[in-house]
């Protein structure tokens, strides 16, 4: 947070959900790390823009003056970002300077279908899975009550998704008797990593992201070397004088399945997972599209008792359409990304 730019409003304060940001004794807001998840609900709430994020753009313009082969891997969200198409788009990224430009909805596939598999194993095993933790975590005082014996606890056969890496960061740092029911599996951008890197093991690989909670995921991920917002791309494609409508239209990947560009708003998850269960009707899903207090409190309370089986966290409302970095208006991109997606269905981007 800049010092220089905060006039001590607390409207950061306000937004963050962890209670991660306070005022010092000069009056001015700071972030406590131990406790923020990376939400980026401070940089949206900030009227000021005194809360930035670290870029690594120079890191990535060194990399590409070097003479490495930069990749672009673009979330499925930016197809709603900018004029013009998604072919177009992926022209313009490489005119910036990138050796070539994948879809990380390509790895949404992959998440889902490993997603769903995990899904159906958990269902089958997690009785005596989460009997176990619990006996241990209820033994260690894990509930507040302690005098709740372990009969009393309703262990519950349920699984979240883990593709919102701020939803992984509130679990690590403030629920971990959360831990045992996010889903184990990668999100679609290491996915989408490991593919660039097993065609290039020299590649940089550069995640271009909607939200700063990425960023964090990043520097946890040893396949993904940098991450862009869309805002910095915009940004870098205004320096470059690169209109996107007026590029040419590139090749994608017409193999990705639809259902993988829908990651990009909520519910995207669970249709997508629905689609690789055997029998979809076993699932009872639950969205929670937008991580605030009370969302919190609910999602605690699902491990004493949840109404559902699959629980989808979006820490964006609305999903990662509504990240903290996106451009374009949240509404008006979902319907873009949707269409996008139909018109793969339809073959008529084929």
């Amino acid at each position: 947070i800049n010092a220089d730019e905060c006039i001590s409003c607390g409207s950061c304060a306000d937004a963050c959900p962890v209670g991660a940001i306070k005022k010092d004794e000069t009056g001015f807001a700071s972030i406590d790390y131990s406790r923020c998840i990376s939400c980026g609900k401070c940089t949206s709430a900030c009227p000021f823009g005194a809360v930035h994020e670290r870029s690594q753009i120079i890191d990535i313009l060194k990399a590409m003056k070097q003479g490495k082969k930069v990749i672009a891997m673009i979330a499925p969200a930016i197809a709603g970002q900018f004029p013009g198409n998604i072919y177009q788009l992926k022209s313009a990224i490489k005119k910036t300077g990138f050796y070539d430009v994948y879809e990380v909805a390509q790895g949404a596939d992959i998440t889902a279908h490993n997603e769903a598999e995990e899904f159906v194993e958990r269902m089958e095993k997690a009785k005596e899975v989460q009997t176990e933790w619990l006996d241990e975590w209820v033994n260690e005082g894990g509930y507040d009550a302690k005098e709740e014996s372990q009969e009393e606890v309703n262990v519950q056969n349920f699984m979240t998704t883990s593709c919102c890496p701020a939803w992984v960061n509130l679990v690590n740092k403030h629920m971990p008797e959360m831990k045992p029911f996010v889903s184990d599996t990668p999100s679609p951008m290491v996915y989408t990593a490991r593919s660039v890197k097993a065609a290039m093991p020299e590649a940089i690989t550069v995640f271009v992201a909607p939200c700063v909670g990425k960023r964090s995921e990043v520097y946890r991920t040893p396949e993904v070397d940098y991450v862009v917002s869309f805002e910095e791309i915009g940004s870098w494609l205004m320096a470059r004088n690169i209109d996107v409508m007026k590029c040419e239209a590139a090749e994608i990947d017409t193999t990705i399945n639809s259902d993988g560009r829908r990651f990009a708003y909520s519910n995207g998850v669970t249709m997508s997972v629905k689609n690789y269960v055997e029998n979809p009707e076993v699932i009872k899903d639950i969205v929670i599209s937008g991580l605030d207090k009370a969302a919190i409190r609910t999602l605690k309370g699902y491990v004493k008792s949840c109404p559902g089986n699959f629980v989808e966290v979006m820490s964006c409302p609305g999903g990662c359409v509504n990240g903290c970095d996106v451009i374009a208006n949240p509404r008006v991109a979902t319907r873009q990304v949707d269409n996008f997606a139909k018109s793969m269905e339809s073959g008529e981007n084929k």
